[in-house]
């Protein structure tokens, strides 16, 4: 079988297809910005780089959040429940870690069906 990657680089790629299956790298939205728009910005990621791998959201099989401090957890999930598709939400996980640097607070990890 093939493997295709996308937007490859020379740490990463992020995305990668194998198999049906799309695995995207941790998004992560602009350092600095509140957890909100952060969120935002990281699933507007999710949803490029899945069209781009040629699927959706509504075919994500499961999601590790990161979260900074879980402190933030509800704002995280008043824009992840706006954002996820009803009747189609995955599998999902979320916990509290240091991220690349303090100014990221959330970063989103998906794996979905081709």
């Amino acid at each position: 079988m093939e493997i295709k990657r996308f937007e490859t680089g020379p740490r990463m790629s992020q995305a990668v297809v194998y198999n049906n299956t799309v695995y995207l790298a941790g998004q992560v939205g602009n350092a600095g910005d509140d957890v909100v728009t952060q969120t935002k910005q990281a699933l507007a990621e999710v949803d490029r780089l899945l069209a781009l791998a040629g699927t959706d959201k509504t075919r994500i099989l499961s999601a590790t959040i990161w979260l900074a401090d879980m402190a933030d957890f509800a704002k995280m999930n008043s824009v992840w429940d706006a954002w996820a598709p009803q009747g189609h939400t995955p599998a999902r996980a979320t916990g509290e870690a240091k991220l690349a640097t303090p100014e990221y607070l959330v970063e989103v990890i998906v794996t979905a069906a081709a």
